[in-house]
């Protein structure tokens, strides 16, 4: 947390240098938060520009609404799914971004706060939907309802656990498991803390994944942001763990490339064009002083590309 109170923005000089903000300019921040980002966009792109602020979590979109209420209709702010950005620009009058923000973070408020159930520190319904609305699935349904096989699976590709086939024979044979201190505790029996890390962690992570679908909305995220860059506009990607930063590399790549055809052909078919230049091969991650202010930046790392000219 900054002095302020709000969530401390990861990396937010190098987002302002690599995006090139500019006033007057159009800008999307997919993952609003506390609007911290979201703040400094509004600030660079004054007067007359625009930023669109869209959020799963309602709770965080209002407490941006009433931080950036100065800025008036220069935040247009939406309640969706980042993977809809097509739809979600489109209805509020938007065909081209000069530059667009996908911080795959979450706030220490949805790690710490009640009623999310995303933490082992405290004792609480095993939610971890940023998307409350009624229906949509929770960590709980996938923990009482998944076969065995499904669980470890799940843990494995999404935690990258590899103790997932123990931990979900323990969890199956202890259910049914609705609280976070329940499933932390029949995980810890079985796969004893040797680190500094929760063994818990990585079921934790595969859980929320999952639950929000959240590998699907970045890769329908990334592929509609690319089109609707406008030329030369930019695209930056703050991602925390290996499996965002494979997908976030992957996408880029591909768009990237002339040719996307398997490597055993031997004569290009694809006529693909490339859309975008990486412009930084490399990761940006946060210097030792950032880390230090704010620890949870740790695992940061930023990709950029640019939309080519026609």
């Amino acid at each position: 947390m900054s002095s302020s109170g709000y969530h401390e923005p990861v990396l937010l000089d190098k987002v302002m240098e690599y995006l090139q903000v500019m006033s007057g300019g159009i800008y999307a921040d997919c993952t609003v938060g506390q609007g911290g980002h979201t703040s400094i966009l509004l600030q660079e792109s004054y007067p007359n520009g625009v930023v669109l602020g869209i959020d799963k979590d309602n709770d965080s979109l209002i407490e941006a609404q009433n931080r950036l209420s100065d800025y008036g209709s220069a935040f247009i702010p939406v309640q969706g799914n980042y993977g809809d950005i097509n739809q979600i620009a489109i209805s509020n009058g938007i065909i081209t971004f000069d530059g667009i923000l996908l911080d795959l973070g979450f706030s220490s408020r949805q790690i710490d706060g009640v009623g999310y159930g995303m933490s082992f520190q405290r004792d609480e319904y095993l939610d971890m939907r940023f998307d409350k609305t009624p229906g949509n699935i929770t960590a709980a349904d996938i923990i009482n309802s998944y076969s065995e096989k499904e669980l470890a699976d799940l843990i494995y590709t999404y935690g990258e656990e590899s103790k997932s086939r123990r931990i979900a024979r323990a969890v199956v044979g202890q259910r049914p498991i609705t609280t976070t201190k329940e499933l932390a505790d029949v995980i810890a029996r079985v796969s004893p803390r040797n680190t500094r890390i929760h063994p818990a962690t990585q079921t934790f992570q595969a859980l929320r994944i999952a639950v929000n679908d959240e590998l699907g909305s970045i890769r329908a995220g990334l592929e509609s942001s690319v089109g609707l860059l406008r030329e030369l506009g930019r695209l930056a990607v703050i991602s925390y763990h290996s499996l965002e930063d494979r997908l976030v590399k992957g996408i880029f790549n591909r768009e990237a490339s002339a040719c996307i055809c398997r490597p055993e052909l031997y004569e290009c078919s694809c006529n693909h064009q490339p859309t975008i230049k990486v412009i930084n091969r490399k990761v940006i991650r946060p210097s030792a002083s950032e880390i230090s202010r704010n620890p949870r930046s740790r695992s940061a790392r930023m990709r950029i590309v640019e939309r080519l000219q026609s």
